[in-house]
């Protein structure tokens, strides 16, 4: 039995053709961004309306203290969201270094420790696309809370490294992934990517499958740019 060098439905030694789309996954997958291959998974783009008091728990007794302390309270929160049993700040980008040192330094508030900085790319939902969140901990009262700050891609704020030197290296990576710019930052440099590197990977619209990779002189395209196989 002879066996066909071209078996029915391959494509041999063809790239896929696939358009350009930013909700494309991998493989084929076009649309939900499922690369699971089921297409059971949907993108929800939901809207996050703002909490109204009472928060609930302790939350009260921070947003209380906060606004007692800093004289700019009111131009400086533009939103409170509880969900999830967590309270999240939403602040203006300008006020962020000075919101911070108020969590660490009043007597009624004592969030010592920034444990993590991070980015979120919300394309094509918030016209302010690029968020940073910011977790606090008060290790003196046991509590947490997240503040979250939302600039337009190429926009920047303030860093908060003076305040937090956790931060520091925190904020370079959401530099090399996002292309979040930090004002004041004392060696804002890529952190994971070379220094000549083009783009920031975790951007929604940043290619999926990266960039060709050289392997034993032989080039390897991209995952999306590869051969459909059916």
């Amino acid at each position: 039995m002879s066996i066909s060098q071209n078996p029915e439905g391959a494509h041999l030694g063809s790239p896929a053709e696939l358009p350009d789309n930013p909700q494309k996954g991998m493989f084929g997958i076009e649309g939900t961004g499922d690369v699971s291959g089921f297409g059971g998974l949907a993108r929800p783009h939901p809207a996050v309306a703002g909490s109204s008091r009472p928060f609930g728990g302790y939350f009260d007794e921070v947003y209380d203290a906060l606004e007692e302390a800093y004289p700019g309270f009111a131009d400086a929160i533009e939103k409170v969201v509880v969900d999830r049993g967590e309270l999240t700040l939403h602040i203006a980008p300008e006020r962020i270094a000075e919101v911070a040192r108020i969590m660490r330094d009043d007597e009624s508030l004592r969030f010592e420790l920034c444990s993590s900085v991070s980015g979120v790319d919300y394309l094509a939902s918030d016209a302010r696309r690029l968020h940073v969140c910011y977790e606090l901990l008060s290790m003196t009262y046991r509590r947490r809370v997240r503040l979250e700050v939302a600039i337009p891609a190429g926009g920047s704020l303030p860093s908060v490294t003076s305040v937090y030197p956790t931060a520091d290296w925190q904020e370079r990576e959401a530099y090399d992934m996002f292309g979040v710019i930090f004002t004041g930052h004392p060696n804002l440099t890529r952190i994971l990517m070379p220094d000549d590197w083009e783009g920031h990977p975790q951007r929604k619209d940043y290619p999926l499958g990266g960039v060709p990779v050289e392997y034993k002189g032989a080039e390897i395209p991209p995952p999306d740019q590869r051969r459909v196989y059916q």
